[in-house]
C-alpha cells in the first residue's frame, strides 16, 4: 500500500513529529468517516510500498527526512508553491524559501522526488490572468533542474469554497470569478509552454477537460515515480480518490478541517477558526493525529475492527 500524507491535511509543516512517532511505532490509527470504525494502518515498511507527502512548506520535516529514508521507505514530495498574495494565503510560507526548500530536498535525494504543484489557480482581481503568467514563469525558472513536473488545477468550487472565497473577498475588497472553459484551456496551453522551456513537463489533476497539447493527466500518488526513486518496481493498481482521479491506490491518513495555512480556496477546510481549534487538540505522542471519538473507539472494540487497513486483528 502506498501511504498518502497528506492531501486532507497539511502533515509535513504541522504533524511532522507526529508521523515519525508513528513511523517509528510502525503503524497509526484513524477514523473512517463514513462507518465511524477506527482503522489500524500499518506503518512497517514490509506493508508500504512508498509515501507521497503533501505539503506548502517542508522547511519544518527537513530534518526528518534523512531518517524516513534511513528506514527504507521511498517517497515523494507534491510541493504547492503559488506564490498567491497573503489574504489568499494568510501563513503560508514564502514562495523563495519554499523554492530554496525544495531545491534542498532535490539535491538531497534527487529531483523524481520533487513535484511542484501550481494549483489551485484562482481567477481574482488579486490574481487575473497577468498575474499567472508571470508568477509560473518565476517560480519555473526558480525551479529549473529540481523538478520535472509541475501539477496544476484550477478551482473546484464546493460549497465550502465558494463560502470562504466569498467571505474573505468581502472582508479584503477583491473579486474573482469562476471563468469559462476556454480561459482555462488558454492559460493551460501558455503554462505548458513555459514549464517545458525550463524543462518541466506540465500535468492537470483530475481536469481532463484541460489537458491540452503537450500536457498529460496528472498521477499525484504515481508508483512509476516511486519506482524510479526505490530502483524496485512498486506494484499499485489505478485507482482514484474520485472518477476523474489518476492516481493510484493509496491509503491517506490526514483528516479534514486540520490545516491551519488559511488558504481561502481550499477544499479540505470548512473554515480556519474550526481548523485552528483542532490542530490545538493535536497530541504528537497520540496513536491518531486527532483523538477518536469515544463512539468510534467503542464500536471498534465491540465489533474488532482495530485490524490492519481495517482487517480484523485479534491480538
Amino acid at each position: 500500500m502506498i501511504i498518502s500524507a497528506s492531501y486532507k491535511t497539511d502533515i509535513p509543516t504541522f504533524y511532522g513529529e507526529w508521523f515519525m512517532n508513528r513511523l517509528r511505532a510502525g503503524y497509526c490509527k484513524m477514523v473512517n468517516p463514513y462507518n465511524r470504525r477506527v482503522i489500524r494502518v500499518s506503518l512497517q515498511r514490509e506493508n508500504v510500498e512508498g509515501i507521497v507527502f503533501w505539503t506548502k512548506n517542508v522547511g519544518p520535516f527537513l530534518q526528518h527526512l534523512p531518517e524516513v529514508k534511513q528506514r527504507g521507505f521511498p517517497f515523494i514530495l507534491q510541493h504547492t508553491i503559488n506564490g498567491y498574495p497573503r489574504v489568499l494565503e494568510q501563513s503560508v510560507v514564502d514562495a523563495q524559501k519554499a523554492v530554496a526548500h525544495l531545491r534542498q530536498v532535490s539535491d538531497a535525494f534527487g529531483p523524481r522526488v520533487c513535484v511542484w504543484r501550481y494549483d489551485t489557480i484562482i481567477n481574482s482581481s488579486l490574481t487575473p490572468r497577468e498575474y499567472h503568467i508571470d508568477t509560473f514563469s518565476r517560480l519555473a525558472k526558480s525551479l529549473e533542474g529540481a523538478t520535472d513536473e509541475v501539477v496544476i488545477s484550477f478551482a473546484h468550487l464546493y460549497q465550502k469554497t465558494l463560502r470562504n472565497m466569498e467571505k474573505a473577498a468581502k472582508e479584503h475588497g477583491f473579486t474573482w470569478s469562476d471563468p469559462a472553459d476556454d480561459w482555462k484551456r488558454s492559460l493551460a496551453a501558455e503554462l505548458v509552454s513555459i514549464a517545458a522551456g525550463h524543462r518541466i513537463r506540465l500535468t492537470v489533476c483530475s481536469q481532463p477537460q484541460f489537458i491540452m497539447p503537450g500536457c498529460y493527466e496528472a498521477r499525484c500518488v504515481d508508483a512509476d515515480r516511486l519506482t524510479d526513486v526505490v530502483g524496485n518496481q512498486v506494484k499499485a493498481g489505478l485507482k482514484g480518490n474520485r472518477k476523474e482521479c489518476g492516481c493510484f491506490e493509496s491509503r491517506d491518513i490526514g483528516e479534514y478541517d486540520t490545516c491551519p495555512h488559511g488558504c481561502v480556496y481550499c477544499y479540505a477546510v470548512q473554515n480556519q477558526a474550526l481548523a485552528k481549534a483542532r490542530y490545538k487538540q493535536h497530541d504528537p505522542m497520540g496513536e491518531s493525529l486527532f483523538p477518536l471519538p469515544a463512539d468510534a473507539v467503542e464500536s471498534a472494540k465491540n465489533d474488532g475492527q482495530l485490524g490492519l487497513f481495517g482487517e480484523a486483528d485479534n491480538r
